[in-house]
């Protein structure tokens, strides 16, 4: 961030974009130097491109806060707006056009996000990345969707890409130890706009948590699976 600095901000948006994915490539690449970790992308074909829609994640890791910014053409991050108060990282951040979000305002959140989405997506083509949870939590853990999702869904009336993945067993929240091993990453079938709320609040969290329950089996079958693994066997 700091060598990048001014000229980031002056560079065209397509650019500034090669030069994040740049760096979140890097990030790759060093955790498989260093520590051996690898990578499987599936469902990459839902992917769409050049609309709008939501990103709907599981979150468990670090990790796929910049590495799932390398699928999608003008992804948007949801994040707290303390955030957004950071040097370097806050700057860059609004300059990228995030969506920032006060905890714990409830109505008064959603409908500021949802009014800050609707308009970047009536600028251009905006993926809105969002994780239902709405912060990491440890693999294995139980879920807990939030209702900013199904709002979104609802009142955006766009399509939502479900997403699961195990980053959590080999980069876990609150720990500084990584693992080798095999990131799953999927990229689940889109839900078209038009479901009830709760219909698609059941069908979101059923399609991810099931596809993510899957993954951990499958790693914890692996050879030589990461510690968190082993409660899956």
């Amino acid at each position: 961030m700091i060598f990048w600095l001014p000229s980031f901000f002056f560079l065209s948006k397509e650019t500034r974009w090669k030069i994040i994915k740049l760096w979140a490539m890097t990030h790759l690449w060093l955790q498989y130097i260093i520590v051996g970790t690898r990578y499987d992308f599936k469902g990459m074909e839902n992917i769409q491109k050049g609309t709008n829609y939501l990103v709907a994640g599981k979150h468990q890791s670090a990790w796929e806060t910049y590495t799932l910014l390398l699928f999608f053409d003008d992804p948007a991050y949801i994040l707290k707006r303390s955030l957004m108060r950071l040097p370097l990282f806050g700057w860059y951040a609004k300059k990228m056009q995030t969506v920032a979000i006060d905890r714990g305002k409830g109505s008064v959140a959603l409908n500021s996000i949802t009014k800050n989405a609707k308009k970047m997506m009536a600028a251009s083509p905006r993926q809105i990345i969002i994780y239902p949870e709405g912060t990491r939590k440890l693999a294995g853990a139980p879920p807990k969707y939030k209702y900013g999702i199904t709002h979104l869904y609802h009142t955006l009336e766009t399509p939502v890409l479900p997403v699961a993945l195990n980053s959590g067993l080999f980069w876990a929240r609150e720990t500084f130890m990584r693992y080798p091993g095999t990131i799953l990453v999927e990229f689940l079938e889109p839900i078209k706009p038009g479901l009830k709320k709760d219909v698609f609040a059941k069908k979101l969290e059923n399609m991810i948590e099931t596809k993510t329950l899957e993954q951990m089996k499958q790693t914890a079958n692996s050879e030589n699976p990461p510690p968190l693994a082993k409660q899956f066997l």
